[in-house]
């Protein structure tokens, strides 16, 4: 929420995060692997505290972010002043990007000129399980609680699982009487009996043969199975069972459980928890499985947080790309053409040419070399390169061809590799960039495909880049800037992580180590913050994982970089040193948006339909008056339509308010009025789908403005400031301007 005049300081902003909550500043394996970030992050925090004290911190007008006694500066922004006491209101500000604001995170930020509002709207800390051990703890002994509620009214229902998730829990149920949404509301109602019980959860550590009687005893199957993959996993595990309730008590339930859990049922704020729906699962993710019914729940420590989380979810829910899609005629999954195939429509198929142009543009000029690769390729080739041992399983079945196995591709980097194997290059000649928009197939289970972030057939921004060792962290370094430039333009915030050697790798642990110091060189010199996933990384090399953020502060797993040493191994990759000795390069992979679809969806979600001027297939309508207007209206469209942009005019014999309306819903960037008086004027009236009008512009003159917003890639309009009507003026009808 925060926009500083201090850019430096603006950049370092998260850096500080944890020390304005209370935390660490700092891991100490941070300051040791990542001396940059600690630099900038014990440097800023005293800073932040001065400028805010100075009033030299500006903030976004983001929906009653701005306390009372903020003023409307001339400059356009709003200062904060901070008055005596408040200090503890200007560190909770600065909480980090996963830290979500009661309406901040679900309304449009609003004019600068705009009044601050009386009084400062609370701001509502909603973080992850992995954020918080407490909520962590609240929510496992919520499904816990759930299940043991289910058990008491289903006196037949079988549990299975029932994890944590990131803002909620959830259980598996085995049940004969299927589970509805009206269900709900009496299985909360028994959960909050319990929790008046005041029942104590209690830990038990029992022998597995112990455990397997306790099991039988009570007839769970799933539990059993559980026991034997646990045991079948470490012979000598030791079992912990959970308790709700001393042994004795009549209300007693237990579960076969690592934990942790509260220390008492009333620990729990039962107005905090909700039950959010019913779905079905199958048992450990196989359709040829039992089917189980599944619960899932929310759970916080305050019932005002559970309020902002609905409103949350409410906002996500609007924005949802399969809604939007529908709406807004982008894209479609037929059934009958199979699930996770993805079918683009005209408006969506120019969002995805702007976006796959704007990509191949900015590749080019980074110095790579597009590819094109084939769909098939005989199995042999996906066991050379390992996938078919690590990936079979996320691999389609194969295709028998002229007494050959072929394999429909599952990834692009064995065909650039077999690009690279038919030249033959020096020391001189590297690095070489090869980029390809690849389209790879996946098999994904039914149950785990959503919309165009989970498909079968995606389109993959892959490259890989061959160079030699001592040019690795400068090809890191590149990619990390070159991904700056590209989430900028989209308006996207990411953050980055190294995930280092996993306990299952191949090759030299030197290797791994000087991989990792490149990696973390290259991170360091960003100078943007960054965390460390412990043995994470690809069994072939450490990677860096970047996940991107949307206006909801959302989290999406999106670009990557990995090194890689095993291909050229596999695949016998050579180029010649100075001293004429071959010599194996190494393969960086990396992607920009991960996959288009993927990508298209987060933006879809991330701009709520409403794409930048540059991205919108639904650009420019004219909208004529009445029929005097109409050649004139066909005229702008042309002159517009000439200059390479998406215009329409709707000429329909119904009246100009519900045309503006239609065009306004339909998410056209600008509505251009013409009537009779600007016929002879040569103009048109400016309007945007938010109904704020701009006036009257010259034919010339609105060329101008629309030409400059589509070649910059503006995410603000380009007539602001330039407004005839008044700054930001709103209509007080659909088109009473006109």
């Amino acid at each position: 929420s925060l926009l500083c005049v201090d850019s430096e300081l603006n950049n370092n902003l998260r850096l500080i995060r944890p020390a304005l909550l209370g935390y660490p500043l700092v891991s100490s394996r941070m300051q040791t692997r990542c001396p940059a970030t600690t630099q900038a992050a014990m440097g800023t925090r005293s800073r932040v505290m001065q400028l805010l004290n100075a009033g030299r911190l500006h903030a976004a007008r983001v929906c009653g972010v701005v306390p009372s006694h903020a003023v409307a500066s001339t400059s356009g922004a709003s200062n904060f002043v901070m008055p005596s006491g408040n200090q503890a209101f200007s560190s909770r500000v600065l909480a980090g990007r996963n830290i979500f604001q009661l309406k901040a995170a679900v309304d449009t930020v609003q004019a600068a000129t705009t009044p601050a509002p009386a009084a400062a709207t609370p701001i509502i800390e909603l973080p992850t399980s992995d954020e918080s051990e407490k909520l962590l703890r609240i929510r496992h002994s919520c499904a816990h609680m759930m299940a043991m509620a289910v058990q008491r009214i289903h006196k037949d229902a079988q549990v299975t699982i029932g994890p944590w998730i990131e803002r909620g829990f959830y259980y598996d149920f085995d049940l004969k009487t299927p589970l509805t949404e009206k269900d709900l509301k009496a299985i909360k109602k028994e959960m909050a009996k319990i929790s008046k019980a005041k029942l104590p959860f209690i830990r038990e550590e029992v022998s597995a043969e112990e455990a397997e009687k306790r099991i039988k005893e009570a007839n769970e199957p799933y539990k059993l199975e559980i026991l034997e993959s646990i045991r079948a996993r470490d012979p000598n595990a030791s079992i912990t069972i959970y308790h709700i309730g001393e042994k004795d008590h009549p209300m007693h339930w237990w579960d076969l459980c690592a934990g942790p859990h509260v220390e008492k049922t009333s620990d729990i704020d039962m107005d905090a928890v909700a039950l959010e729906s019913v779905a079905g699962a199958y048992w450990r993710g196989d359709e040829k499985r039992a089917q189980l019914q599944r619960v899932y729940g929310t759970a916080w420590e305050r019932p005002e947080q559970l309020a902002a989380y609905t409103q949350l979810k409410e906002e996500a829910a609007k924005r949802d790309h399969r809604k939007l899609g529908q709406e807004l005629d982008l894209f479609s999954i037929q059934e009958t053409a199979g699930g996770g195939l993805v079918f683009w429509h005209p408006k969506g198929a120019m969002v995805r040419h702007q976006v796959e142009t704007f990509w191949k543009d900015l590749h080019l000029q980074k110095g790579y070399q597009l590819v094109y690769s084939p769909h098939v390729a005989k199995l042999d080739l996906w066991k050379t390169s390992g996938h078919f041992d690590f990936y079979k399983e996320s691999m389609f079945d194969q295709m028998q061809i002229e007494d050959e196995e072929y394999q429909i591709k599952p990834m692009n980097c064995p065909f650039h590799v077999g690009i690279y194997k038919q030249g033959y290059y020096s020391y001189r000649d590297l690095p070489i960039r090869m980029a390809e928009l690849g389209t790879v197939y996946r098999y994904e289970r039914s149950g785990t495909m959503h919309g165009l972030f989970r498909v079968r057939g995606f389109t993959q921004d892959d490259a890989h880049i061959f160079c030699r060792p001592d040019q690795v962290m400068a090809e890191v370094q590149g990619f990390l800037k070159f991904l700056g430039e590209v989430y900028g333009v989209f308006g996207l915030d990411y953050s980055m992580a190294l995930s280092t050697r996993p306990e299952s790798y191949l090759g030299e642990l030197e290797q791994w180590n000087k991989a990792e110091a490149a990696l973390t060189d290259a991170l360091n010199s960003t100078g943007r913050p960054w965390t460390i996933n412990e043995a994470d990384g690809a069994f072939y090399g450490p990677k860096i994982d970047i996940t991107v953020y949307d206006a909801l502060k959302r989290k999406f797993q999106c670009a990557t970089v990995q090194l890689d040493f095993q291909l050229p191994i596999r695949f016998d990759l050579e180029y010649v040193t100075e001293e004429t000795k071959p010599e194996r390069p190494v393969i960086v992979h990396r992607a920009v948006l991960g996959s288009v679809e993927r990508m298209f969806a987060i933006l879809t979600e991330h701009y709520a339909g409403k794409w930048p001027f540059w991205l919108n297939p639904r650009q420019v309508m004219v909208v004529p008056i009445s029929e005097p207007a109409y050649e004139y209206a066909r005229e702008v469209r042309a002159t517009v339509r000439a200059l390479g942009m998406h215009v329409d005019a709707d000429c329909s014999d119904r009246k100009m308010q519900k045309k503006v309306r239609e065009a306004q819903l339909a998410q056209y960037n600008y509505i251009l009025v013409v009537g009779e008086e600007e016929r002879k004027a040569r103009t048109v009236n400016v309007r945007t789908r938010d109904n704020v009008v701009h006036g009257m512009f010259k034919l010339e003159e609105l060329n101008e403005i629309l030409v400059e917003e589509l070649k910059t890639r503006s995410l603000a309009s380009k007539f602001h400031g330039r407004s005839r009507a008044g700054e930001g003026q709103q209509a007080d009808g659909a088109a009473d301007d006109a």
